[in-house]
């Protein structure tokens, strides 16, 4: 067959990897596709910067002409952000292109404008690179799943993060030492803002939500927490439990009073001390894992290589690779289905642990004041450990299951106790169940 021509848009790290693998493997993918693969151009914004491997022939920097060219077949989106990669991907489209994206931040944020596109125009629009770099984690939920019903999707979807915490567990560094070691080996960008406050993560978690659920999800529907507040003293606390702590994504579809998975999702980001024999906590360094808990299949872990560029252009290929072939078959594949409409669920109605380090007066009576507190709001207390003597007293309450508007009350109470110096520390405890 003629040739299938592929228009790039972006050179960055993950775009130069593409162009790599497709040099490099062009006869392996002919093969697979059943027709060879071309590059018919490449979108830059400086086309005078040097990229080893790249034909600088192939440069422009005129990409919506690029991609609406009656040669061009398929587009690869690597640029990111919002603008222009979203009018570019819809110039795409409605010029007849399919298209492969690694963009998170756009499809957590406006997916349903390209979902629409997609079937409008009857293109292709796969993203498997977008979540997790080369693990196959969306095309199971998108197909392998699509006949099972997900009640939860639980894991570690950014290794920055996951590098930070695993130095300060595994050894003892500081959350500024382990981030300036996250960006001497290249895991954290110089402005690491979007990974350690958790927006990365938060982009991630709609996307899962939105595929196993079936529902309209927004990074805006996603409750959101960083790692800049974790210290030491965090880490240590969950040592002490026989825990570790990670920056976790979840995604539940919460049932009803009767029972019906019906009343809503619930999808937050937060670091949490979850156990040391939860297999999540033996993900270490950069890596990334993921459950999925379905009704039929059970549990399954994705578990792998979450960021940088070879992996990430792992995925892409292997979404290109998919959409050339409906391109030869003179097909398309699946397009997303939000039929459900289950409401996104506040912050306040989500149900987990609590750890709770209070510094507090040595004194007579103090315990029964303190619970007392979380008697009032419906807290249940699971366990209580107090340390220290006079003014370095320390006491731990871990909870039982409650509300995270109860807590957040028990919390703001606890501060306007005179036994209570100091509320150190709160933290979520998850994985247990």
């Amino acid at each position: 067959m003629k040739p299938l021509r592929v228009a790039l848009l972006g050179c960055g790290v993950v775009g130069t990897e593409v162009v790599r693998l497709l040099g490099e493997q062009s006869d392996d993918l002919a093969a697979r596709v059943g027709a060879p693969l071309e590059l018919a151009g490449i979108a830059v914004r400086r086309p005078d910067r040097v990229r080893e491997g790249v034909d600088p022939a192939l440069l422009t920097t005129d990409a919506e002409n690029l991609v609406t060219r009656d040669d061009v077949d398929i587009v690869i989106e690597v640029i990111g952000g919002i603008e222009p990669a979203r009018s570019l991907m819809l110039a795409a489209m409605k010029a007849g292109k399919s298209v492969v994206t690694a963009n998170k931040a756009l499809l957590a944020e406006d997916g349903a404008t390209l979902f629409a596109a997609a079937r409008e125009y009857g293109a292709d629009l796969y993203y498997e690179a977008s979540v997790a770099g080369a693990i196959p984690l969306l095309r199971p939920l998108r197909e392998s799943l699509v006949g099972d019903r997900v009640h939860r999707v639980l894991g570690i979807v950014n290794g920055t993060t996951n590098y930070i915490l695993d130095q300060m567990d595994t050894h003892g560094a500081g959350f500024n030492e382990a981030l300036e070691e996250a960006q001497a080996l290249g895991y954290a960008e110089a402005d690491p803002t979007a990974d350690v406050e958790g927006f990365d993560a938060a982009a991630k978690a709609a996307i899962l939500a939105q595929l196993a659920f079936h529902t309209p999800v927004t990074a805006a529907d996603v409750h959101r927490e960083g790692i800049t507040e974790v210290s030491a003293a965090d880490v240590a606390g969950a040592k002490e439990m026989d825990s570790v702590v990670k920056l976790l994504a979840i995604c539940e579809r919460v049932p009803d009073e009767q029972g019906r998975n019906g009343r809503g999702v619930s999808v937050r980001v937060y670091p949490a001390m979850i156990p040391r024999s939860h297999p999540l906590a033996s993900v270490r360094e950069a890596y990334n894992a993921v459950f999925v808990e379905a009704e039929s299949a059970g549990s399954l872990m994705f578990y792998g290589a979450g960021a940088g560029g070879a992996p990430t252009a792992s995925a892409v290929l292997g979404d290109l690779v998919a959409v050339a072939r409906n391109v030869v078959a003179g097909t398309t594949g699946p397009v997303e289905v939000t039929y459900a409409s289950l409401p996104p669920l506040p912050m306040g109605e989500t149900v987990t642990r609590y750890y709770v380090q209070l510094d507090v007066a040595d004194r007579s009576g103090v315990l029964a004041t303190v619970a007392e507190e979380f008697a009032k709001h419906g807290v249940s207390i699971q366990a209580v450990r107090q340390e220290g003597q006079g003014d370095e007293a320390q006491l731990v309450v871990v909870t039982h299951r409650a509300p995270d508007a109860a807590l957040s009350a028990t919390v703001a109470s606890l501060h306007g106790l005179d036994s209570v110096r100091e509320v150190a520390s709160v933290m979520r405890v998850e994985g247990d169940e």
